[in-house]
């Protein structure tokens, strides 16, 4: 997970307390999996045990104490070397819907198959209209927007690789038992 490079990142805008930034991280990755408050402290201090954050500041706000935070000098070289990365694509074909497909597809009977790649078409395209309507809702974020962008696409992307998937084990089917 690169919890730590978006820390980092949000840091970038200035020093800031973990609980800030719990809710930056919220807000800017609203689909993201969920990243709690434990992790967030753990996370700080990883990396101010690296040297890449520092501790900037102690206050008090009608509250506990709360420790800010600054991104370093060796922090800012990181997350600089990590953005400029380049994310290699996928070494190998694999996931959870490809292993289930090609599992139902070992079955003598092909119905159960062409059931199972139904049902899972549905329910991409259903999450698809709930994406849609979330992008489009009026109170949407630009990190709203983005997100569900970003989903969309990889779901459009299944749902032609699961029409075509359905389309030959129909034609597999017919051709053996036509």
């Amino acid at each position: 997970m690169s919890a730590p490079y978006v820390l980092l990142g949000l840091l970038g805008g200035g020093p800031k307390h973990g609980y800030d930034l719990k809710h930056a991280y919220d807000h800017t990755l609203p689909r993201a999996k969920p990243l709690g408050f434990g992790q967030v402290y753990a996370t700080l201090g990883r990396l101010e045990r690296d040297g890449l954050v520092a501790q900037a500041g102690h206050d008090r706000v009608g509250g506990p104490d709360r420790t800010t935070f600054a991104i370093t000098d060796a922090g800012r070289g990181e997350l600089e070397r990590w953005v400029a990365a380049v994310e290699p694509p996928a070494p190998h074909v694999a996931g959870a819907l490809l292993t289930k497909v090609m599992v139902a597809l070992m079955w003598p009977d092909a119905e159960r198959a062409v059931a199972y790649l139904a049902a899972q078409r549905k329910a991409h395209t259903d999450r698809l209209r709930e994406l849609t309507a979330a992008k489009t809702d009026p109170a949407a974020t630009i990190s709203d927007v983005i997100a569900a962008d970003y989903a969309i696409a990889h779901l459009d992307a299944d749902l032609v690789w699961l029409r075509t998937t359905l389309a030959r084990v129909a034609d597999l089917h017919s051709g053996v038992h036509g």
